[in-house]
């Protein structure tokens, strides 16, 4: 069953940290912010993406209790690794600190969105 309170937090965490990739690539990539503009608007979608995709897997369980913060820590790594890689592979594999993250925001999203949306197993 899908949680779409969960998933509203997930997707709006997912914007919001967006924000801060676009802040922190725009910083320190050559042609700042208006010359980077699609792959700017590429990196804030793809963090939306994230929170998208971790707002769904809900029902994933890899270790421990579906609702425990351990399964939530590894799901929300695993799952930012996976769309992070996205980015890494678009920039042919420079742009280590969006990859690095975007590992980070995984285990941010889904530990936020566990957290405000856990119910008794």
């Amino acid at each position: 069953m899908v949680n779409y309170r969960r998933v509203a937090i997930s997707v709006a965490l997912g914007a919001v940290l967006g924000v801060f990739c676009i802040i922190g690539v725009g910083g320190r990539i050559p042609g700042g912010y208006l010359g980077n503009m699609i792959y700017l608007i590429g990196m804030w979608y793809n963090r939306v993406i994230m929170g998208l995709l971790i707002g769904f897997v809900d029902d994933v369980t890899f270790v421990g209790k579906k609702n425990g913060l351990g399964n939530s820590l590894v799901r929300g790594l695993i799952f930012g690794i996976l769309v992070s890689s996205a980015i890494f592979l678009s920039t042919e594999f420079r742009d280590l600190p969006s990859l690095f993250a975007g590992f980070a925001y995984g285990i941010i999203i889904d530990g936020v969105a566990t957290r405000l949306t856990a119910t008794e197993d």
